[in-house]
């Protein structure tokens, strides 16, 4: 079968999608990633195909710094990003998208692609929508924690009828007066803000996270299927740099201090700060700087700093790991069984965060009140205690015991109806 994947964002948005797709490669189906230019190198080099898909944005490292910190400001970033380059963009997506799936036998979307449902109705083909974090679901009974209020979550001890009030009017704040004009246009019914409830297939929507992260809730779609974290291993464009390779093999495990494939542009002194913290607690250190713009002046002996290396292979070997949260270095770091300290930027992460603090694995602390000081305090908590790491093993054991790949295929695949899929069934009985 021919499947598109539809997907817009940073890497955090692309890797579970090429995860999905090399494993429906692998069971013989043609796989189209259809999103932005700047990925074909990306996709292309790990054997997937690229449709691209407006808007066109320039790599990251050539984009305006006063930009990157538009998006990804804690309170405006969300509206920003939406009102500012996707919304505008839809009718350019719509076209772009609408000839990827041109003989195709199934299209799968995502949450921050709104031109994605609308081909999806406006066609009538087999349309399935994902979700990569529970905060897409926006649940009454388990409250987001969104970036522009924190204090949200803390609604929760009111019950879900008042959390509820409260979210209908947080969603008064994302209008999405272009992607509605041009769904009257399409001749098609409203169906709902495409940011929140227009956003989900009627048929089928993958909640791409483990059940150990966030569990299905009253209050989502029926037709919502959790499949696990689909993992993308990096290490397939690129291997661990074998100066890093052998300071992990000379001394104990380090604190590693990572933020992701965004925040990296905006780093200002985060890694100045994990520095001295690491120093403070006479522990190694190994920084992802992402870009050379972040090579700190001078080193000591016992810290490195590298542009990059694969999660999969780096985090197992860390005795901590301090990043910003976003859902692919969060579920990286879930399945290293390895405790966290997420300081959150944006969009899902104080969210994911949040999950991971109940989870017992993970303390967080604000970008803003980052600091040596405060670093030093939050990671020697983290490490003193060792019920965060034996819990952190405890998650990790049950992570790797699943294959949210493959069973995200299955359920497309059942979708497409090429497989009677025995899970499904029995969820179906009630089993």
């Amino acid at each position: 079968m021919r499947i598109v994947l539809s997907t817009f964002g940073s890497f955090g948005d692309v890797h579970p999608y090429m995860a999905i797709g090399l494993e429906l490669k692998a069971r013989g189906h043609q796989v189209v990633i259809a999103t932005m230019e700047l990925y074909r190198e990306k996709i292309e080099s790990v054997g997937l195909e690229i449709a691209p898909v407006r808007p066109r944005l320039s790599p990251p490292r050539e984009q305006d710094e006063e930009l990157i910190n538009k998006i990804l400001h804690p309170r405006k970033g969300p509206q920003y990003l939406l009102q500012q380059i996707i919304f505008p963009a839809v009718r350019d997506s719509y076209d772009d998208l609408l000839v990827a799936v041109s003989g195709a036998d199934l299209l799968v979307t995502h949450p921050a692609a709104p031109a994605g449902p609308l081909v999806g109705r406006k066609t009538g083909m087999r349309w399935v929508s994902s979700v990569l974090a529970p905060i897409s679901f926006f649940s009454a009974y388990d409250p987001p924690v969104p970036p522009q209020w924190a204090w949200f979550n803390k609604l929760r001890i009111l019950g879900p009828t008042v959390v509820d009030l409260f979210h209908n009017l947080v969603k008064t704040f994302f209008h999405a007066k272009e992607v509605e004009k041009f769904r009257a246009e399409l001749g098609l019914a409203d169906y709902g803000n495409p940011i929140f409830d227009g956003q989900h297939s009627p048929t089928l929507v993958l909640a791409l996270f483990s059940s150990v992260f966030a569990a299905t809730q009253p209050d989502w779609p029926t037709q919502t299927r959790i499949t696990g974290f689909p993992f993308y291993d990096g290490g397939l464009e690129t291997p661990m740099p074998q100066q890093l390779l052998d300071f992990l093999d000379h001394g104990p495990p380090p604190i590693v201090f990572t933020l992701g494939s965004t925040a990296v542009w905006v780093a200002q002194d985060f890694y100045k700060q994990s520095i001295e913290a690491s120093r403070r607690l006479k522990r190694r250190a190994v920084l992802l700087i992402g870009d050379e713009r972040n090579t700190p002046p001078a080193l000591p002996e016992d810290v490195i700093a590298v542009d990059y290396a694969p999660f999969q292979s780096l985090l197992p070997r860390a005795c901590a790991v301090v990043h910003s949260g976003g859902i692919g270095s969060t579920a990286q770091a879930l399945r290293a069984g390895v405790p966290t300290v997420i300081v959150p930027f944006a969009f899902d992460q104080p969210d994911n965060a949040d999950h991971a603090r109940r989870l017992g694995v993970s303390r967080t602390l604000a970008r803003y009140k980052y600091t040596a000081t405060t670093a030093t305090r939050e990671l020697g908590e983290l490490l003193g205690d060792s019920r965060y790491a034996q819990r952190a093993t405890e998650v990790g054991d049950k992570l790797r015991r699943e294959n949210g790949a493959a069973r995200a295929a299955d359920l497309l695949e059942h979708a497409m109806g090429l497989s009677e899929d025995k899970e499904e069934l029995a969820y179906a009985a009630g089993d």
